[in-house]
């Protein structure tokens, strides 16, 4: 399961220096994050996927997912709303985010197939005592019966733990858009 791990990078524009970090993941899918929207933003970022064969998610905008022809669909914690996803293609892939088992059962209940549980790491949006970290992670996790993905504080230097843990996946803003990878990332 280690070597097939997908990286989920949130975004809302892409640079040249963003692209060359891209190019170091393997298996890793955009999610277009922006609660004001750029359409020629997401245009560019629908191009870049469809050409890189990147998976294209859009976040809490339901309508821009459908009209965009996106991938998949990522919900975020705050937002608890129920979709109607029945309208879309079957490989359609819903994802979200939770904090806790409640937000956990939200998100069961919104279809989510994969669920990015933070923060793992330190961050600056969390203070240290929101902190997670791999036990805590993992003694929450164990009891979810969907796929787990890895959200919070994820950089070069701690992506290694993510091998101790129960994540399928892994989720990260600032490991591309503020580090130069210098060679592939190649950890799983």
């Amino acid at each position: 399961m280690m070597n097939n791990i997908r990286f989920y990078f949130f975004t809302d524009n892409l640079n040249e220096s963003i692209i060359k970090n891209i190019y170091k993941f393997k298996n890793i899918a955009i999610i277009y994050k922006n609660n004001n929207p750029n359409i020629e933003e997401i245009k560019i970022i629908k191009k870049f996927c469809k050409k890189n064969k990147i998976l294209f998610f859009i976040s809490d905008n339901i309508i821009l997912a459908k009209k965009y022809d996106a991938d998949g669909f990522f919900i975020s914690s705050s937002n608890k709303k129920m979709f109607n996803f029945y309208h879309f293609k079957k490989s359609f892939c819903i994802i979200g985010s939770a904090h806790n088992m409640s937000e956990y059962q939200i998100k069961i209940r919104q279809t989510c197939k994969s669920i990015m549980l933070s923060p793992i790491f330190y961050n600056k949006k969390y203070s240290v005592n929101k902190i997670l970290g791999v036990i805590k992670f993992n003694l929450i996790s164990r009891q979810w019966r969907t796929n787990v993905c890895a959200l919070g504080g994820i950089n070069l230097r701690n992506l290694i733990k993510i091998k101790m843990t129960k994540a399928s996946s892994v989720a990260f803003i600032s490991l591309i858009s503020e580090t130069k990878i210098k060679k592939p990332v190649y950890y799983f």
